[in-house]
């Protein structure tokens, strides 16, 4: 980031500090605000939980400027980039982390795979993506990190307090210490950062041994990746998507339409586009661009699989680089 857009960071979060409440108090906490009140007396009504527990949980929550930073910084050269953000995650180092992850999980990669329908290339890359393969799981409480972004980032603050919400009710329903489990600085879990709304919806037991844990079994976590994207749509046994060539202007209407399938593969052709792989005529699909500042785009059709890797980061370089990865450990898997 170059430093008027670090500049730039810094003054908008401290911005949103100074017109909000300079967030918690440094002695009680979040539980002497009035709007944390009303949030407990919401979940000891709605969920039957403990004001008082609450009220002694809550006041021993941060406020963290570092979230209010993170969330509102200004996206990064690298993040507009094709190229750059590609060169992120395709290292020889990740890539050989993730054939060492692929040998030592090749049991509950293969579990998942039959159960969910999902190749096992497609989890070792978005756990590589995550997390580095459980390395990079973050440093926040979730508890401060949730209550920072319900409480003082008015932006979003609807949609982190059904988080928090969310989050409370796991760490009842998992039995363990709401204070003790860390993550991202949006308050994502685990190996492969689920949110808590996906925590509840879609962890899955893999491993057998009673209970979902995304933080300490990697079986878990594959197994919950692959138990996402079936529920997202996942087609077993289509493709993902098929590099592309464009010629003329007609292939700027696919572009704009977005990543969601709206057109045939068989009409791509009348759109100058060109497909480097075969489908159903009537197979759903959009076309995405990659591209590069000063560069030449990339292209891809993508398919309803490419559209389900979105759902889990909304991002048509996210999905790309999931594709990448997935190939690039592979091929090194079979070259050893």
């Amino acid at each position: 980031m170059s430093r008027p857009a670090r500049l730039a960071a810094v003054m908008l979060a401290f911005a949103l500090a100074s017109c909000l409440s300079f967030g918690a108090d440094a002695t009680s906490g979040y539980a002497g605000r009035n709007d944390v009140r009303r949030f407990i007396a919401e979940m000891a009504q709605k969920h039957g939980f403990d004001r008082d527990k609450l009220r002694a949980l809550f006041s021993r929550a941060r406020f963290q400027p570092a979230v209010v930073a993170a969330i509102t910084r200004p996206l990064e050269p690298r993040a507009q980039s094709w190229q750059a953000y590609r060169a992120l995650f395709l290292t020889p180092k990740r890539i050989e982390a993730g054939v060492e992850f692929r040998a030592r999980e090749r049991a509950a990669l293969a579990r998942a795979a039959e159960r969910y329908g999902v190749p096992e290339d497609i989890l070792v890359a978005i756990i590589g993506v995550e997390t580095a393969y459980g390395r990079n799981t973050g440093n926040y409480r979730v508890i401060d990190a949730l209550s920072t972004l319900a409480f003082d980032y008015p932006p979003r603050a609807e949609f982190f307090r059904g988080e928090l919400e969310d989050f409370l009710l796991y760490a009842r329903e998992a039995g363990i210490d709401a204070l003790s489990l860390k993550g991202s600085y949006a308050g994502a879990i685990g190996i492969p950062q689920f949110m808590p709304d996906s925590y509840r919806r879609y962890a899955v037991d893999l491993d057998g041994d009673g209970k979902e844990d995304l933080s300490g079994s990697f079986a878990d976590a594959i197994g919950s990746v692959a138990n996402f994207l079936r529920a997202h749509g996942w087609e077993t046994g289509q493709p993902v998507a098929y590099a592309a060539r464009v010629q003329g202007d007609g292939y700027r209407k696919l572009i704009d339409a977005g990543v969601k399938p709206a057109y045939r593969f068989g009409d791509l052709a009348s759109f100058g586009v060109s497909a480097e792989g075969d489908a159903a005529a009537d197979a759903p699909c959009a076309l995405i661009e990659l591209a590069t500042p000063d560069e030449p785009s990339e292209y891809l059709v993508g398919f309803t699989n490419f559209y389900v890797l979105t759902r889990y980061n909304r991002s048509s370089m996210y999905a790309s680089a999931v594709l990448e990865l997935a190939q690039a450990v592979k091929s090194a898997d079979q070259a050893k």
